[in-house]
């Protein structure tokens, strides 16, 4: 009797554990912190600390519906553009692993906004909730645009990994200005996720640990899994989405990408980057990640001042306001 009621206990404390464990990977692991997300997009060739630290940028603090410092990025080489491209970065990770994507858009004219979701970078919060409460500020930064450069603003948003569902997940309460998202590794279905990732990855049975760690996740962090589903928000969105997923992507499944862009109704359009997996289809594929995007981006926005463009203007500028000197 003695020994079943140590092993009794032993077997609760493991599912206890287990459970917590679940919880605090999936809303509160550790951020990397900028050091560190420089330095592997340096040593993948795909931007640097310097480069960022050395453009003229405008920093930006709001606040979220629910009380949050929401912590951003404006890159403006176009002062008087319309078109903005909103990038939002992936689990753990911060507006410094967006960086690698600056050039895609300002080399075809856009202005960029870099934003820090909440819980990472510089922004404040204690929980994510793969776009269940992050959706709404998507909203405030889309808000903001919309009310320092008018209601004819053009935005775009392009998000990855987390970044990815989050922006899907917006479709379902999107502003006008909104034209056209980019979701690179996107998940369809949190629900569908967690229980890949649970059984798949981490080789631990779904039942009854994910019902505990959705349970766990509910009454602390305030959502649960059933209530996050891009794929929802897809079937009912005419929005121009653009669908990116790695062919060798294990951790969200390539098939995610493959189920959403099947339900999406209106324009839409699939990039598949063989052999690439989580989160590094840019690294594998970057001619091909670069030119699917623009010409997406042509087809649904459109280009008010090109490279080019820009670069006489910047080069009439500085003639105009030369001091004559060498």
């Amino acid at each position: 009797m003695y020994i079943a009621i140590i092993i009794v206990s032993l077997l609760a404390a493991l599912a206890a554990g287990i459970t917590h464990f679940g919880y605090v990977q999936i809303t509160q692991m550790r951020v990397k912190n900028d050091l560190n997300l420089f330095s592997i997009l340096e040593g993948l060739g795909l931007y640097s600390r310097d480069r960022y630290e050395a453009l003229d940028k405008q920093e930006i603090v709001l606040t979220s519906i629910d009380g949050l410092k929401l912590s951003g990025a404006a890159i403006k080489p176009f002062p008087d553009s319309k078109h903005w491209m909103i990038i939002v970065h992936g689990y753990t990770g911060s507006r410094a692993v967006s960086t690698q994507f600056i050039d895609i858009f300002t080399d075809e004219g856009y202005n960029v906004l870099l934003i820090d979701q909440r819980r990472h970078g510089q922004s404040e919060g204690r929980f994510t909730t793969y776009g269940y409460y992050e959706k709404y500020d998507i909203q405030t930064w889309v808000n903001w645009l919309v009310e320092q450069h008018g209601v004819d603003t053009k935005i775009g948003l392009h998000g990855q990994s987390l970044g990815g569902g989050t922006v899907l997940e917006y479709l379902s309460i999107a502003a006008p200005q909104v034209k056209a998202v980019i979701a690179d590794c996107p998940y369809s279905d949190l629900t569908d996720l967690m229980k890949h990732q649970i059984t798949k990855i981490n080789k631990i049975p779904s039942v009854p640990f994910f019902q505990w760690v959705n349970n766990r996740i509910r009454k602390k962090a305030g959502f649960s899994f059933e209530q996050v589903s891009p794929i929802r928000s897809v079937r009912n969105s005419h929005i121009p989405v653009m669908f990116v997923h790695g062919t060798k992507d294990t951790y969200v499944p390539t098939r995610m990408s493959l189920e959403m862009y099947d339900a999406k109704p209106g324009p839409k359009k699939l990039v598949l980057i063989e052999g690439a997996i989580h989160a590094n289809a840019y690294h594998i594929g970057p001619n091909q990640y670069r030119d699917e995007i623009h010409s997406f981006l042509n087809e649904y926005i459109g280009i008010r001042e090109p490279k080019a463009a820009a670069e006489q203007s910047e080069m009439d500028y500085f003639q105009d306001n030369s001091l004559g000197t060498v």
